[in-house]
């Protein structure tokens, strides 16, 4: 089931929201709030969770309070990797979740956190123990990212690229499968920590490793998932098909569904990174797909968000 929307991907990571043209959040926090509305007022019992921020950084969340989106949220989220991007190590997981709940009541859910294996198998597997040892107890949902290494042949959206030296290889090595499907030393230990630990695995358009993920889940007892449905996708030819092969699959999850990505065409510069021409856009975007899978939406009551 889908238990939660999620507005946005990372959006004070200039990876996936451009800076230059939205310097003071004014477009994010405007965009988020009519996301929000139109998300309730399809359902009002489906948790909306704040994109994970990327870094964790309470001065964004402070500003976005400022412009009301802490008032049209349920959860905030947060996204974490300190043995391979952040600039804090990894026993300040505690430290960086009472940063943020510093500056707000509202839950924090851990959307994105792992480690990859780029220098070695042995390091994700001790950074995935250790890292559910920090945050266990201290937050209701844990994603861990990802069930499988990005291929090599589709690229990691980032801006630079190659320029970014080993920061930008270490994308394709944060699964515990590899790209080909055969177990790293870190499956065990995931399994292990099941179903308290959920997977953060997203799939690309028309996705080939989709129902081998699920039997991967199902056998690793996964119990919670984070995955997204791009705006910008929906524009593809059979978009919807494919939307409602990728949910109906994932069905048997509880869900959380990101939704992100502007079109080339509908955003101010032609990048998936821009802020939309026109928001409300986004927000129909947003509305259509949980109107779409209403049939799928956890029955729960909101107050489900602030468990733990």
């Amino acid at each position: 089931m889908i238990e939660a929307a999620m507005i946005w991907n990372e959006p004070n990571n200039k990876s996936h929201w451009d800076p230059e043209i939205d310097p003071d959040w004014s477009r994010f926090a405007g965009m988020c709030n009519l996301a929000s509305q139109a998300i309730a007022a399809e359902n009002p019992r489906l948790t909306r969770v704040l994109g994970g921020m990327s870094p964790i950084d309470s001065v964004f969340v402070k500003t976005l309070a400022a412009k009301n989106v802490l008032e049209h949220i349920d959860v905030v989220a947060v996204h974490g990797f300190p043995l391979d991007w952040n600039l804090w190590p990894l026993d300040a997981w505690p430290a960086k979740l009472d940063e943020i709940r510093a500056v707000t009541g509202l839950p924090i859910w851990v959307t994105e956190v792992g480690v990859s294996s780029f220098g070695a198998e042995e390091v994700q597997a001790w950074g995935l123990e250790r890292t559910a040892e920090l945050l266990g107890g201290r937050t209701p949902r844990i994603h861990w990212y990802s069930l499988y290494d990005l291929p090599q042949a589709w690229g990691a959206t980032t801006r630079h690229k190659e320029a970014e030296g080993s920061s930008y290889y270490r994308h394709f090595y944060m699964g515990i499968l590899r790209e080909d499907g055969t177990p790293k030393q870190a499956l065990p230990v995931f399994a292990d920590l099941t179903p308290t630990l959920g997977l953060c695995q997203w799939f690309h358009f028309e996705d080939p490793r989709l129902d081998e993920a699920v039997h991967w889940m199902r056998r690793l007892g996964v119990r919670y998932l984070r995955t997204g449905l791009s705006w910008a996708d929906s524009f593809r030819p059979n978009a919807l098909a494919w939307f409602d092969r990728q949910i109906e699959a994932l069905a048997e999850f509880d869900v959380t569904l990101t939704f992100c990505f502007t079109p080339e065409h509908r955003g101010i510069a032609p990048h998936h990174t821009s802020a939309p021409l026109v928001p409300e856009e986004f927000a129909e975007f947003c509305a259509q797909m949980v109107r779409r899978y209403a049939h799928l939406c956890a029955p729960a009551e909101r107050p489900l968000a602030a468990a733990g």
